[in-house]
């Protein structure tokens, strides 16, 4: 019994000497110290990285950010025209009809009758559609797309012609115009004012009007299958039908119409004159043969007539 009370007591006993020892405290105090310094130095180095690792990932978001979103100038500005959709090319549409249509090879009996212009007593197919107002006044021709105004001309057929170039190999045409308020290379927005609508020979029957075509790629197309629809979405014809090269054939002989007739004119009269002139010449050769034979026959009946004296005169 004796021996094993002894046991707890030399194992207390043991641990009384170790605190009595001089050197124990210190050796604590220094263990927790290290301690505590190890783990100031550990968060102290683990708070100055991760504001530098936020930062280089903040500076490297920023970097593909400005990667992402920077464009050059000049790729914005067709970002935004094919953006644009298609607009009449009129300041209030609402105040004005289409008179005439595009003729569509593919449209009803009807609608090609309506596309159909009629000039110096001959019928045309129209390129583009004419509008005119509803009061038959003058109104402010705007332009249907933005862009470059790359040609200013007068056609004494069509009047005043404005032509304007787009993004995506579109171009727009405007005839017959009264006056013209644009230059040829100037820059023009939607909705700008590019003239007054007029009159011209070629569509004299539609009275004050504009002639509106929109060609893709030099071909025309039908302006009504794409107002309202983005530049982008302006295609050509599904057949792939170039129509350029007749329609430009159709407009030179509209435009030489009028001489033609004249110089015929000329010419039938010449040939009038020419034709009255032989005829006279004629008529003078046969009564100068007439007058010769019959100088002939008095010449030979007188010939004739001495003869017959003689024979009576010996008989």
């Amino acid at each position: 019994m004796n021996e094993e009370g002894k046991k707890p007591n030399s194992k207390n006993s043991a641990w009384r000497k170790l605190v009595r020892k001089k050197w124990f405290y210190p050796a604590v105090y220094l263990t927790f110290a290290a301690l505590i310094l190890t783990g100031v130095i550990w968060y102290q180095n683990t708070a100055i990285d991760l504001p530098e690792e936020s930062q280089d990932q903040t500076e490297l978001d920023s970097d593909k950010t400005d990667q992402v979103g920077e464009r050059p100038e000049g790729d914005s500005i067709p970002v935004i025209e094919q953006d644009e959709k298609v607009m009449m090319p009129v300041a209030n549409a609402d105040e004005t009809e289409i008179v005439t249509k595009f003729y569509d090879y593919n449209a009803s009996e009807k609608e090609q009758k309506q596309a159909l212009v009629l000039y110096n007593n001959k019928y045309y197919q129209s390129k583009g559609i004419d509008i005119a107002s509803s009061n038959e006044e003058p109104f402010d021709v705007t332009a249907a797309l933005s862009g470059k105004v790359t040609d200013v001309k007068e056609d004494p057929l069509l009047g005043m012609v404005v032509e304007l170039t787009h993004e995506n190999g579109v171009t727009t045409n405007y005839a017959s115009l009264e006056e013209v308020t644009v230059d040829s290379g100037a820059e023009v927005e939607q909705g700008d004012v590019l003239g007054t609508a007029g009159q011209n020979l070629y569509g004299q029957a539609n009275g004050i009007h504009v002639h509106f075509e929109l060609r893709k790629d030099g071909t025309r197309v039908n302006p009504e299958e794409y107002f309202n629809k983005s530049l982008s979405d302006i295609k050509l014809p599904s057949d792939g039908a170039d129509g350029t090269e007749e329609d430009e054939a159709t407009e030179d002989e509209a435009t030489e119409d009028g001489a033609t007739e004249d110089e015929s004119s000329e010419d039938e009269g010449s040939s009038d004159e020419t034709s009255d002139q032989e005829e006279n010449n004629n008529n003078d050769q046969d009564g100068t043969e007439d007058d010769g034979n019959s100088t002939d026959e008095e010449d030979n009946s007188t010939d004739v007539q001495p003869e017959s004296s003689a024979s009576s005169a010996t008989a």
